[in-house]
């Protein structure tokens, strides 16, 4: 692997783990899992963040490598170290569920990481902080919905939905059933089965 890796790097000019990144990816495409993270590895034991937050995902999801939650929190938090925004998330989300250290302490990180990642455009925790503002054991609604609109803007058909809640009841904003239908309305016509149910009762 690493010799193609080198024959890579020598066509395209670019760095080893660079190329042993693109052959995991390519690898993993064409089934052949354990080689992909084999390569993976090699280059996130040379630093690469985005091959180890490839390295986390195999082991979050027992691809290539046996299922090991401790290990992708690991590798998770290295690549999230060096700025990579998914791997941000997926730390944080870790760090909720299954971090070490106090409840506080955990949640205190797992947010500044979440706020990091929802600045960066990853959708996903912008979706996960509007909830998380909106039903937390203090809620900020006013914070919740800026993190909704932005994940329903996204494409998000289940903040889209959310944001017709916060419409119709007021939270965060002043209670507009007009908007409410129509945040409904989208969510729906993406497919989202809570929305349609509203818009049914």
């Amino acid at each position: 692997l690493e010799e193609a890796a080198f024959q890579l790097q020598q066509i395209f000019r670019i760095d080893i783990s660079i190329a042993l990144n693109i052959l995991g990816i390519e690898s993993m495409r064409a089934g052949h899992c354990r080689a992909a993270f084999t390569c993976f590895k090699l280059a996130a034991d040379r630093g690469y963040s985005k091959a180890q937050f490839n390295v986390g995902l195999c082991y979050e999801h027992g691809r290539g490598t046996e299922k090991d939650l401790e290990k992708a929190g690991f590798y998770y938090c290295q690549a999230a170290s060096s700025h990579h925004p998914m791997a941000q998330y997926r730390y944080a989300r870790f760090l909720l569920q299954h971090g070490p250290g106090s409840c506080w302490d955990r949640r205190h990180k797992a947010v500044a990481l979440l706020e990091r990642a929802a600045g960066a455009g990853i959708t996903e925790a912008q979706a996960y902080l509007g909830v998380f503002y909106m039903r937390g054991l203090q809620p900020q609604e006013k914070r919740g919905l800026k993190y909704l609109l932005q994940a329903a803007n996204s494409g998000d058909a289940q903040s889209r939905f959310h944001l017709g809640v916060c419409y119709e009841q007021g939270l965060g904003v002043q209670r507009n059933m007009a908007e409410a239908l129509r945040h409904y309305r989208q969510s729906a016509a993406a497919g989202n089965r809570q929305a349609q149910e509203r818009l049914r009762a």
